[in-house]
């Protein structure tokens, strides 16, 4: 049975919803069509480290029918190869084809905006937007480029190539990513794309994971890729505002409204003062619900 997420409908004027992330290989249709089958809020088709080299081509060829029999009707995006491989241009081309089907390329290892600008090169007239792995030093010290580079609608953090080029335990805390995860928020808040967390290394819904999820949300984040099905309901949850929070959210919104209507110089809400501050978190809030 598919995994139940909470019920949040999804403004068309907002990012797409992309609280959780499953990640599934390209070569194995089994396991993509189970990841397409279940509730996550988006399936990223992986081209790159989940296939061998001699199943690039044949995992390219089964991820093209899969997007588009499923992408009319939920999230697919297709995490390609990087610039610098064989793959790279093939990839995207295939990509490009694919039309409104596809909701984004993943592009691993962005160093620059240099690999964004031939990515848009070689997409030509495709309208399909793309998210930034950034899974290298090189790629958190220009993420200002980055994420202003064309066509970019979210920067995700690679935990794995990152911790390996850093020298960086797997089994590293994630508050020992802090400046990482600040470095590539305030980026991606500054040019308004979206910030998705990484994968956390291990496959199991407990406490360590639930914990990594719930600093990143606490942090900002909008999102986290997960690699099992049995981590896409903790993630979603952590990145879901609670009944309450909304309640709260619509209320602070109100009570500005009707001080303006009003013409008073400032509001209150149960003896607190209400600033441009608080209606932006409060409107944060509700935008993660598409209101």
């Amino acid at each position: 049975m598919p995994t139940e997420l909470p019920e949040v409908p999804v403004s068309s004027e907002q990012h797409l919803r992309r609280r959780a992330v499953l990640v599934a290989p390209g070569s194995d249709e089994r396991k993509a069509g189970k990841a397409l089958a279940s509730a996550v809020d988006e399936v990223a088709l992986d081209l790159e480290d989940a296939v061998t080299a001699a199943q690039k081509d044949a995992a390219r060829e089964l991820v093209a029918p899969l997007v588009r029999e499923h992408g009319a009707a939920r999230t697919v995006s297709v995490r390609i190869n990087g610039r610098g491989t064989p793959w790279f241009e093939d990839d995207l081309r295939t990509c490009a084809a694919l039309g409104d089907a596809l909701a984004s390329i993943v592009i691993p290892k962005v160093e620059s905006a240099d690999d964004l600008v031939e990515a848009d090169r070689i997409l030509g007239d495709s309208t399909v937007p793309v998210q930034a792995l950034i899974e290298t030093p090189a790629g958190v010290q220009r993420i200002d480029e980055i994420v202003a580079g064309p066509r970019v609608a979210g920067v995700i953090i690679g935990y794995a190539d990152l911790g390996a080029s850093l020298g960086r335990a797997r089994t590293a805390a994630p508050e020992h990513w802090l400046y990482v995860q600040d470095r590539v928020l305030h980026a991606a808040r500054a040019a308004g794309v979206q910030a998705i967390d990484g994968p956390f290394l291990g496959i199991a819904d407990d406490d360590a994971f639930r914990h990594s999820v719930q600093w990143v949300s606490d942090l900002g984040f909008d999102g986290k890729w997960v690699i099992h099905p049995a981590q896409i309901t903790s993630a979603a949850a952590a990145f879901t505002p609670t009944d309450d929070q909304v309640d709260a959210a619509r209320k602070v919104l109100a009570a500005l409204e009707e001080a303006e209507n009003r013409g008073a110089g400032a509001a209150q809400l149960d003896g607190r003062m209400l600033d441009e501050a608080v209606a932006v978190a409060a409107r944060r809030t509700l935008s993660k619900i598409g209101a």
